[in-house]
């Protein structure tokens, strides 16, 4: 009888612990940082739905943020102020914790790939 009551307790507790499953439907909005990394500085990125804002070594940049499904969206600058900030960044989160992902971004049709990870600081 002991047994049987262990074991039962043992199940229950496993099935009460079951994780959620991550969901990146929870980075559409909030405020983030992507750490300094290798050749840029730090960036604060304040995000709703559909707008972006970036900040950066002294520099605000807006940008629209257009979902595509919960892991890619394309960003575009509101005001660019060069030619290549024209072209849309397309985004493809491939990996996601509990209050960050990665990512992969492309800019316009290029070939180059940049990899990174931002956090979520705050909703």
């Amino acid at each position: 009888m002991k047994k049987t009551l262990l074991i039962i307790s043992i199940f229950t507790l496993f099935i009460s612990c079951k994780n959620e499953p991550l969901n990146a439907d929870r980075f559409k909005t909030g405020t983030f940082e992507i750490p300094e990394g290798k050749g840029y500085g730090k960036t604060i990125v304040i995000r709703n739905d559909t707008i972006q804002i970036e900040k950066y070594e002294g520099r605000i940049d807006t940008l629209s943020i257009l979902w595509k499904n919960n892991f890619n969206y394309t960003l575009k600058m509101l005001h660019p102020k060069t030619a290549i900030d024209e072209d849309p960044i397309h985004v493809k989160i491939t990996n996601i914790d509990k209050n960050s992902y990665e990512f992969e971004a492309v800019i316009g049709h290029s070939n180059f790939v940049q990899k990174g990870e931002i956090f979520k600081i705050a909703d």
